[in-house]
């Protein structure tokens, strides 16, 4: 078995076609546009979706833009991180263990949502 990074080449708008390697987590870049700008490039693991009844609720895959300019907290950039989707940031470990957290926390809500609705049900059967 080969330790050799897997490489791979994208064609870009600004800078015609660029190789780079490409991490073992990605998921591949099948929809590369090739208008792409180089510094949009970004690497993408499969995604860990939440749907219920249907509809995507979360949706969340880790990223890493090798050629990002951005320093910004939360919008990526050249350090993996854990892109998340309604919220459009991208976490770090921390910030990502502190929102499965708030989740933990928003299910017990909805349990007691669930009891007290089961509750009412009951009563109206009565």
């Amino acid at each position: 078995m080969t330790s050799e990074p897997r490489m791979i080449t994208l064609a870009t708008s600004d800078h015609g076609d660029v190789t780079l390697p490409c991490p073992s987590w990605c998921a591949g870049h099948a929809h590369h546009d090739p208008e792409t700008l180089r510094v949009d490039l970004v690497h993408a693991s499969l995604a860990v979706d939440c749907t219920h009844l249907g509809r995507e609720l979360f949706s969340a895959e880790i990223v890493e833009s090798p050629y990002a300019e951005s320093v910004t907290p939360l919008l990526g950039g050249r350090t993996p991180g854990v892109s998340v989707w309604p919220i459009g940031k991208t976490l770090d470990p921390v910030q990502l263990y502190s929102l499965a957290a708030d989740l933990d926390r928003y299910a017990d809500r909805l349990r007691t949502l669930a009891d007290q609705l089961a509750t009412l049900l009951d009563r109206s059967s009565e």
